[in-house]
């Protein structure tokens, strides 16, 4: 394991310029979805995929900046629900499977024999379920933020252990539901972001989305702001979804129990120290059941993908990937 100094830069002067797009498409999954997909950089380039986060965070051109435009063919894609996929906010044939199965088909549509697979906190967990059913497709996984899908996670973020670190912003999420119904907060939620109130919807979406949102950054003050009310709304019924369901999985540490899948795939896991929401806890489990992965603990650095020591430790991946395109087989 290596450790990472911290920088005191903004992680926009690690990155790449910024890039368009040669390739915008909807994909139709034959279930009532209808899937954004995007390409850019190198049509002849290494092909790497990006699984955002949420669920239900949605791709942004940023993302496309973590890798050299003229080695990389970078393929990003909106999961169901969100983004510019539709219908928009829909948790109907919404589940990890069907994303996985969505993965599949984006990359046979591209005639993609193998890819990298780049994702951070939902992204990461995705993209672990992603190779553990499909590991001949995975040629690395580049992984940031882990995030296990285990009710220990879960509760740590709504039941009170993040927020004895930040009892205002907590006590801000939490005052929206009544006292006796504050034991099970995912399920609370659940109730208000389902009622088929909108604007009960969109209130509790936007307390939803603020709590994590106020917690991402090392630099942060616990300021919080609203989302946007179609943003909000997707991003946190997405989210309430798949948490109160267990990223439907079949057990509760399904990620860890079926690491073996991955056992011949290389990969990197790149984890700040003080992740509020997805504490180093479980990146240092992955890491002892994946031992083809190399483990950065970078010092300085929360949850978001926006830390500087952070995308310095993920672009530093890229460009050593970009030299190592035979022997990946890409």
């Amino acid at each position: 394991m290596e450790q990472v100094s911290g920088q005191k830069r903004t992680a926009h002067q690690f990155l790449y310029p910024p890039v368009d797009a040669y390739d915008q498409r909807m994909l139709e999954t034959g279930d009532g979805h209808k899937i954004y997909v995007e390409q850019c950089g190198s049509p002849d380039g290494i092909p790497v995929v990006v699984v955002h986060g949420g669920p239900g965070g949605g791709c942004s051109p940023a993302m496309r900046r973590y890798f050299d435009p003229s080695a990389y063919r970078i393929i990003l894609f909106d999961q169901r629900g969100c983004g510019r996929s539709r219908p928009h906010a829909s948790v109907e044939n919404n589940t990890t499977w069907h994303l996985v199965a969505d993965m599949e088909q984006i990359r046979e549509e591209l005639g993609i024999d193998r890819w990298i697979v780049f994702g951070g906190s939902w992204g990461a967990t995705l993209s672990l379920v992603y190779a553990i059913t499909h590991p001949e497709r995975a040629a690395y996984l580049a992984l940031r933020g882990v995030f296990l899908m285990t009710p220990g996670e879960l509760d740590w973020f709504y039941g009170g252990g993040a927020g004895q670190f930040w009892p205002d912003v907590w006590d801000r999420f939490v005052r929206l539901i009544p006292e006796e119904e504050r034991g099970d907060l995912i399920a609370a939620y659940h109730k208000r972001l389902f009622s088929g109130d909108a604007m009960v919807e969109i209130r509790h979406a936007r307390a939803w989305a603020a709590w994590e949102n106020a917690l991402a950054s090392i630099q942060s003050q616990g300021l919080q702001h609203d989302s946007p009310a179609d943003y909000a709304r997707a991003f946190s019924r997405l989210e309430n979804h798949y948490f109160i369901n267990g990223g439907f999985l079949e057990s509760r540490n399904w990620i860890l129990e079926n690491a073996d899948r991955i056992a011949d795939v290389p990969g990197a896991i790149v984890q700040g120290r003080y992740d509020m929401i997805c504490p180093p806890q479980s990146a240092w489990a992955l890491s002892r059941a994946w031992p083809r992965s190399e483990l950065k603990l970078v010092p300085n650095a929360g949850h978001a993908l926006s830390e500087p020591g952070i995308s310095a430790e993920l672009v530093r991946i890229t460009n050593l990937l970009r030299k190592q395109r035979a022997l990946l087989d890409l």
